[in-house]
């Protein structure tokens, strides 16, 4: 049984992305230096697809912030506040982002995350962290810690 409310949480940041169209296709900014505070620049980015009624996480990272931009499935994103420190300790919140309703999410470290594509298509998601994974060259640990496989975890997507 989960100990976390439902609520708000602090510091996730949720932008819209404007989808520019024309008779050519369309064309999504991703990334902008000036959208976002210097600290959260990205190192490194990649696209992974998720089929529908797929999971991926639950998992937080000690230092890295992800930075996911949502495209062609609808998802269900769901936040659980792990940062002793934070005013929203202990708070659960889920989003969901309809396939034509793009977005770019924001999950700072310490904050529990997962996402599930809830469509009938398969979804892109597009991640622009903060930190290089597993550091320069591949030759450090990895920042992350992962709860899926965990029976007892009080993180669930529904």
């Amino acid at each position: 049984m989960s100990n976390f409310k439902t609520g708000n949480i602090d510091d996730i940041i949720i932008k819209n992305l404007i989808k520019n169209e024309d008779n050519r296709g369309w064309l999504i900014e991703l990334f902008r230096k000036d959208m976002i505070d210097e600290y959260l620049f990205p190192e490194m980015s990649y696209i992974s697809l998720t089929y529908p009624g797929i999971i991926r996480g639950p998992h937080e990272h000690l230092e890295q912030t992800d930075y996911f931009c949502f495209l062609c499935s609808t998802f269900k994103m769901v936040f659980w506040d792990n940062r002793k420190e934070s005013a929203t300790y202990k708070y659960k919140m889920s989003l969901n982002i309809e396939e034509n309703d793009h977005k770019i999410v924001i999950v700072p470290p310490g904050i529990v995350h997962a996402y599930k594509n809830v469509g009938d298509k398969p979804g892109f998601v597009i991640n622009l962290p903060n930190k290089l994974f597993a550091g320069w060259g591949k030759k450090e640990k990895v920042d992350e810690i992962r709860y899926e496989n965990t029976p007892d975890s009080p993180f669930k997507v529904d």
